[in-house]
């Protein structure tokens, strides 16, 4: 290139040092190289295809840039750091090697739509990456609602015991969460699925391209209609990065329950040395720190979201120099999730199912209230009366310091006739495995119910997977 600066024909000046740093993108969006490659070779063999170019030139823009991508993944390439982007980094690079047809290979396109053309091809890449990592996530949960089939633990509402449950339904919750997270990433990878590339600065060209021929050669579903918009428009990173902030919500969920559940205070899991740490001052000290930073983290990836929102908010149309803030959220969203999706795996396929905590744990805290009602509603006591019969059961046994299961046959006697006539039902009732056994309905967590629930998962998991090919 004769020219010092891309755009010195029409200044008479050189940018201020200090704003061509502040201007500059290179260190966020040379990671970006490979579709950037990727895009300028499609572009230069259509521009050939179209007799806009040579197709010498177009053999020689192949070959230097294949040889600039064989340094890059070398690591003998030097990236300028007064380039102000990868674009430019490639492009001068290019020209140094090839001579004079490099300065053809940026006919008919603008940085505005190569850009956005890198982004979504990186974009696609990243949420398929993603897409897979929730995949082995959701499998980790199912082999570990496998592996504890029979485990009961008590259900908790209000962080109240509540009912109990078995630990198998609880992973699966968590499950069918990931599925939604997947359904979601997905989204993500279609909206990223459309060429911008041959749109220009705006407006289009004059030139007789063919953008659905480069469209196809970098692998998109189809062109993007409108020129204005295919340069302007980041949705499709609002929803990489919503994606990533609910995918993180779970996450985060999860953890907390990760944290509590390891306490003394609870003992119901001991998560491996290899995902704890220490204390600097406290030997004894066995911390949950990577849970607790997958929990951490959460909030930046929701603030890369909020970030690119209020970026986007005010522009005009077309492009504005503003949309060069809309990679660094996205790639810290996409970093984020990947090293917390591993994390996670990580805890959960290594952690110890403290069973006997959690069978203790379902013992206490009147669990079997509800199912002590519906006994007295199956036979024929309005269920609000039966509600109140056994609140006074539990406020009784509260005050005795006993569980349900420990009132004589005459205090359970006294509260109803229906006990009184046949004590024994509310005892059988008021056993842990039955109550669990009891909730047969589509979805409860009766085991029976479990078992068709992890059939189901197998099977809506194969089919996601499929469907990333």
């Amino acid at each position: 290139m004769t020219s010092k600066h891309l755009w010195s024909g029409r200044f008479e000046t050189a940018p201020d040092s200090d704003l061509q740093a502040f201007g500059a993108s290179l260190a966020v969006d040379k990671r970006l190289w490979q579709q950037d490659i990727a895009g300028s070779i499609a572009h230069a063999n259509m521009l050939a295809e179209q007799s806009i170019i040579t197709t010498e030139d177009a053999a020689s823009i192949t070959s230097g840039l294949n040889e600039i991508a064989a340094r890059i993944e070398a690591g003998t390439f030097e990236f300028n750091t007064q380039d102000e982007d990868i674009h430019m980094s490639i492009e001068k690079a290019l020209t140094e090697l090839i001579g004079e047809a490099g300065g053809r290979l940026h006919t008919a396109r603008s940085r505005n739509d190569q850009v956005a053309t890198d982004t979504r091809l990186y974009i696609k890449q990243q949420t398929k990456a993603l897409a897979e990592q929730l995949c082995e996530l959701r499998s980790a949960f199912i082999e570990v609602a496998e592996a504890n089939s029979t485990v009961i633990m008590p259900g908790y509402t209000h962080l109240q015991k509540a009912q109990p449950i078995l630990f198998a339904h609880h992973m699966l919750a968590y499950y069918w969460m990931l599925t939604r997270d997947f359904k979601r990433m997905m989204a993500a990878h279609d909206a990223a699925d459309l060429s911008p590339l041959g749109s220009a600065a705006l407006a289009g060209t004059g030139h007789p391209i063919d953008r659905q021929k480069t469209a196809t050669a970098l692998g998109f579903a189809q062109v993007i209609p409108n020129s204005m918009d295919a340069v302007s428009d980041r949705d499709y990173l609002l929803d990489l990065i919503y994606a990533c902030s609910v995918t993180m919500v779970h996450l985060s969920r999860f953890c907390e329950e990760l944290i509590m559940w390891s306490s003394n205070e609870f003992g119901f899991i001991t998560l491996s040395d290899a995902y704890s740490t220490g204390s600097s001052i406290m030997p004894q000290k066995k911390n949950p720190d990577f849970a607790e930073l997958v929990r951490g983290k959460t909030g930046r990836v929701f603030g890369d979201l909020i970030g690119l929102l209020t970026v986007l908010k005010g522009l005009p149309l077309a492009y504005n120099k503003d949309l060069q803030e809309d990679k660094e959220g996205a790639f810290d969203a996409i970093d984020t999730l990947t090293q917390a999706l591993a994390a996670v795996k990580g805890m959960i396929l290594t952690m110890k199912v403290n069973t006997d905590v959690m069978y203790q744990g379902a013992q206490g805290g009147f669990m079997a209230a509800t199912d002590l009602a519906d006994v007295l509603a199956e036979r024929g006591v309005p269920f609000r009366e039966a509600h109140e019969i056994v609140g006074k059961l539990v406020l009784l046994a509260e005050k005795q310091g006993k569980s349900l299961d420990e009132l004589t046959l005459d205090e359970l006697s006294a509260s109803s006739p229906i006990f009184a006539k046949d004590a024994s039902i509310a005892l059988e009732v008021l056993k842990i495995e039955n109550v669990v056994a009891r909730r047969t309905s589509e979805g409860g967590t009766a085991p029976d119910q479990v078992r068709e629930q992890v059939e189901l998962a197998k099977k809506r998991l194969d089919s996601d997977k499929d469907s990333i090919l």
